[in-house]
């Protein structure tokens, strides 16, 4: 074990570092400390890319050498942050293209925060260049992308963690142990999961010129180029089925990874889905605000709805999943749990766990959009856990083939909405079964000069 010179009650006193303790043993205060500090890099400056970066500045003392952002504003003004946030003060190496960042640097690990079209190729790109990933979800916009992503951590023999926090929020880490796994809820047989929250960006913007500070056409790489309407940045681009997944890919992935976290589940037997624009058709946004899906396991269903206009189902559940049991209901989101029994028993609430005292920088932090400050403890402890799967040369919680698996799910149920057929997609093979026509769909094609990855040439 390292030797530390710390003050150990401080250390304690946050719910990150006892969470930490708990997690990882005494290991967890080596994560925090350890011998030299982790050579960084981030690829995608923009709010999440800051987020995830410092949080993890908060936990390990790590070497921020490198940025990369096709947008030079955004670029300066995250070099600023980074500077007056690292310990070392230093200002790091700016960069317009990753791949030149790539070669130019020894980076034990990257962060990449860029919009879900880049993520399959920059990540694979990483763990060939030798560093660990931390990569944002969705992982991918099609189900190969995330095949060959997974063949490539394996061959590479990197740490690939994705940013599905969930796993590691305090209060649902409580719930999956004291409720779902001490048998309180029963057989579980039924999964509601859902998002009612007016997130889809929409409106008619102008075609217009191009910002001298923008790099439109590396922004844009391997997915259509879409006639430039504005900065793409935050929410507008999530608009657009061209960069992402819709809502679905967005917010289920979420719900639908923690889902199968708690309850051990892995490729569902068949998706089916259906869905569009059913109210707000009045500007560009091609995203469905309407959208329903069915993933089917052995005796349990797991449905998902979303709808980005009218009331919530449950104003304090906007945004959660629900499990139902014979012997109880659990529902939970990323605010809070509550576990419902069936007949005699107690009723157990649960709370977002907030770390502004140990963190204050968490309340001043200067981003655009603020941080979330509910996610922050997790992304925290998520952190550590990617450090220490790194350190043991193990996989971790939200490893990349769970967020494939997650991520593929959600986009296989977009391909059933757009079909109008369920999806049985087998995972060995490769290919959704008995659809020829579905499983041309599972690659799409990428703008020239780039090129799909194939998970067997990775």
């Amino acid at each position: 074990m390292h030797i530390f010179n710390i003050n150990r009650r401080r250390f304690i006193q946050g719910t990150t570092a006892s969470l930490a303790l708990t997690a990882f043993g005494a290991n967890g205060l080596d994560l925090m400390h350890p011998p030299k500090a982790y050579r960084v890099a981030l690829i995608g400056t923009g709010w999440y890319g800051k987020s995830d970066l410092f949080r993890l500045i908060q936990v390990a003392p790590v070497e921020v050498v490198a940025l990369c952002d096709v947008d030079k504003n955004m670029l300066a003004g995250a070099a600023k942050l980074v500077s007056q946030r690292q310990k070392s003060g230093q200002t790091p190496k700016l960069y317009g293209d990753y791949k030149k960042m790539l070669a130019e640097n020894q980076l034990d690990i990257v962060l990449i925060g860029t919009p879900d079209h880049w993520h399959a190729l920059q990540m694979i790109d990483c763990v060939k260049a030798g560093a660990h990933v931390y990569v944002q979800k969705p992982i991918s916009v099609d189900v190969m992308e995330g095949e060959a992503m997974v063949a490539a951590a394996r061959k590479y023999n990197k740490v690939v963690q994705v940013g599905t926090q969930r796993k590691s929020t305090p209060h649902l880490i409580r719930a999956k142990k004291e409720i779902v796994d001490a048998g309180l809820l029963g057989k579980i047989s039924h999964v509601e999961m859902s998002c009612d929250l007016h997130m889809r960006n929409n409106g008619n913007p102008p075609v217009q010129a191009v910002p001298d500070f923008l790099d439109y056409n590396m922004w844009t790489g391997p997915a259509p180029l879409r006639p430039y309407d504005g900065l793409p940045h935050v929410r507008w681009w999530r608009t657009f089925m061209e960069y992402g997944n819709g809502i679905t890919g967005d917010m289920c992935v979420h719900m639908f990874d923690t889902v199968r976290w708690m309850l051990g589940l892995g490729w569902p037997k068949r998706i089916s889905s259906h869905g569009g624009i059913y109210v707000q058709k009045e500007g560009k946004s091609n995203i469905s605000d309407t959208q329903s899906a069915l993933f089917e396991y052995d005796e349990l269903n797991c449905v998902w709805h979303h709808k980005t206009w009218g009331t919530a189902n449950n104003p304090d559940y906007p945004w959660s999943f629900t499990l139902y049991g014979d012997k109880g209901t659990l529902w939970g989101s990323t605010m809070q749990c509550d576990f419902i029994p069936d007949g005699k028993g107690e009723k157990i609430h649960m709370d977002v766990v907030y770390e502004k005292e140990k963190y204050p920088e968490d309340v001043t932090e200067d981003t655009n959009p603020k941080i979330e400050l509910n996610a922050a403890p997790a992304t925290r402890l998520h952190m550590l856990n990617f450090l220490d799967a790194i350190e043991k040369s193990s996989r971790p919680v939200a490893d990349i083939e769970q967020g494939h698996i997650s991520t593929s799910s959600c986009i296989l149920a977009n391909m059933a909405m757009k079909t109008g057929r369920p999806m049985v997609y087998d995972p060995v093979k490769r290919e959704v079964v008995g659809d020829k026509e579905a499983t041309k769909m599972l690659a799409r094609d990428y703008r020239s000069p780039y090129v799909h990855p194939d998970p067997k040439k990775v």
